[in-house]
């Protein structure tokens, strides 16, 4: 996927920008507070309808109209063009994809594959396991997208039985039930083979970025005891009743990272926490090139995060890879250009985008 221009209105503090991109590295720098971040946030929020960063979507809406609109040209890796956009308020949403209504924003989401490298990244190994889960959810929708159905028919099923949870209704409960049992198993055998897959091209990339971490494994845990779901869930009733809560199923599960068999997060200093997370992203990124389409890689003021080496280390990673790479800070270390041959440059200054 190649990113070709993207039109920004009220958005944060951009009140308009078009900006015409390049297929492979683009580079935005600027002060703290200019709006940089802002304009890997439109193509985040264009693909998914919200933000990578914390707050309510009325944060998002700048102070001229109720609403926000980004609009984008884009062309798939076979070469078909594609034109979207977005007009989001505070209450409702309209997507459009070439001159039709979009209903899904999933529709948009599949055009538009992104893995972001952000500061607070690390707490992928750092934070807790609803972190990790959503790495495994967004790898899993972009190799196959159908996968987007079986995740909200089980967290339907989910709701609907923690409802009747707290309500003591054992006949709903037991309705449900086997449901959501078979559901969860689909979605557990969809997250183990892709976690199966990432787990050879993760090794690959951590010892690209520290030797140390070549020792570093990963696996995944489903959320359950015992080999049947619906055997855990009947196990787990009593318990479940008292809390108005489902214990076991997929929505508890996580991936261990570990390092020579210990938490990886209680060995790894912070800075190698940071390049194990990075080699996780590239590593999702690779696996989304191995469908036919290439995500854009969003890197978010990395400079203040990673040293030069592993920033020019991701950096190469990402253009080997074919992505489009979107790159801000407050400036640009003159080695990361370094055998780059072609790119483009823009500064930002309170919300307005200068190509350089």
């Amino acid at each position: 996927m190649w990113v070709k221009s993207l039109d920004i209105n009220n958005l944060r503090n951009i009140s308009s920008a078009r900006i015409s991109l390049h297929p492979g590295l683009n580079c935005f720098t600027g002060s703290n507070g200019a709006g940089k971040t802002s304009i890997l946030e439109a193509l985040a929020v264009l693909s998914k309808g919200r933000s990578f960063r914390a707050g309510q979507v009325s944060s998002l809406i700048g102070p001229e109209q109720p609403h926000f609109q980004i609009i984008s040209k884009i062309e798939s890796q076979a070469g078909k063009q594609h034109q979207v956009g977005m007009q989001r308020g505070s209450e409702q949403w309209s997507a459009r994809h070439n001159g039709e209504d979009v209903s899904q924003l999933s529709d948009l989401t599949a055009l538009l594959p992104f893995v972001l490298l952000e500061p607070s990244s690390h707490t992928l190994i750092s934070g807790p396991p609803d972190g990790r889960r959503k790495y495994m959810d967004w790898g899993v929708f972009h190799v196959k997208h159908s996968y987007l159905i079986l995740w909200r028919r089980y967290n339907r099923a989910l709701k609907q039985r923690n409802a009747a949870l707290r309500q003591s209704d054992r006949h709903v409960i037991d309705s449900l039930s086997p449901q959501l049992a078979a559901l969860g198993e689909q979605l557990h055998q969809a997250r183990e083979l892709y976690t199966n897959q990432l787990t050879g091209i993760l090794q690959q990339n951590l010892t690209r970025f520290n030797q140390t971490l070549k020792s570093a494994g990963l696996s995944y845990r489903k959320g359950w005891a015992g080999e049947s779901l619906d055997a855990a869930l009947e196990q787990s009733l009593q318990r479940d009743t008292e809390r108005g809560l489902t214990g076991p199923g997929p929505h508890k599960a996580d991936l261990i990272l570990t390092l020579d068999g210990v938490a990886a997060r209680e060995r790894l200093s912070r800075g190698e926490q940071k390049a194990m997370t990075a080699a996780m992203i590239l590593a999702q990124a690779e696996m989304i090139c191995d469908t036919g389409e290439r995500p854009a890689l969003l890197l978010d003021d990395l400079s203040s995060e990673l040293d030069e080496e592993h920033l020019c280390k991701v950096l190469t990673a990402g253009l080997a890879l074919g992505a489009q790479v979107w790159l801000t800070g407050t400036g640009i270390p003159p080695p990361l250009l370094d055998g780059v041959t072609e790119y483009a440059m823009f500064h930002v200054e309170r919300g307005v985008v200068v190509p350089r």
